[in-house]
């Protein structure tokens, strides 16, 4: 082999050996781990028992009936406030109620407990009851009710609240309103507090 083979083989050979450490690889330590996250929503779960407070008939001007009934917090997070809305529909049983409403002759009065008829939380008419709105109500109704009792409905817990209907006698002619019917569906609604660190 000539001289110029060897030094051209011996070039190609360094050149060969430059481009591996060039473009090769340095071993190193490494270590990793992996790490997992879980995020699952609470609950609100608010009932009420019995779901039909009243149902009474017959009844006439001057007459009251004490109810009581559970609000129930089946979820797993506190509710920190209720809210209620109210609506009814009048069945004018005569067709001579000219426009009057029902609803203005019969006093909710929400007790302190039944014992203590007394004890009277806040009164009003079923017709001003439904025009009210939700924070209203829950002004003058659930955060005395609630501040009694901690300032909430705790999950997996539940308390009485106590309600006296009246059908008020205002001393006037109220023939109109024999043999009407009035419907009253009342919806809660469980509000939860504000968030907090975790």
């Amino acid at each position: 082999m000539s001289l110029k083979k060897k030094l051209g083989l011996g070039v190609a050979s360094a050149a060969l050996g430059l481009s591996l450490v060039g473009g090769g690889t340095y071993a190193y330590f490494s270590d990793s781990v992996d790490t997992n996250a879980t995020f699952a929503a609470g609950t609100l779960d608010l009932n009420a028992a019995p779901t039909t407070i009243i149902n009474v008939d017959k009844i006439k001007p001057g007459d009251w009936m004490t109810r009581s009934f559970q609000l129930k917090n089946d979820g797993n997070l506190d509710i920190a406030k209720v809210l209620l809305k109210t609506s009814y529909t009048v069945t004018d049983a005569n067709g001579n109620n000219a426009g009057e409403d029902f609803g203005k002759h019969i006093r909710v009065n929400f007790l302190v407990n039944a014992d203590k008829t007394d004890g009277v939380i806040f009164y009003t008419t079923l017709d001003q009851l439904k025009n009210m709105t939700p924070d209203a109500i829950e002004n003058q109704v659930f955060i005395p009710w609630l501040d009694e009792r901690g300032g909430k409905l705790a999950a997996g817990t539940s308390d009485t609240l106590y309600v006296q209907y009246e059908f008020v006698d205002n001393g006037q002619d109220q023939n109109k309103f024999q043999g009407d019917k009035l419907e009253l569906k009342w919806t809660f609604e469980g509000k939860q507090g504000a968030g907090v660190e975790r």
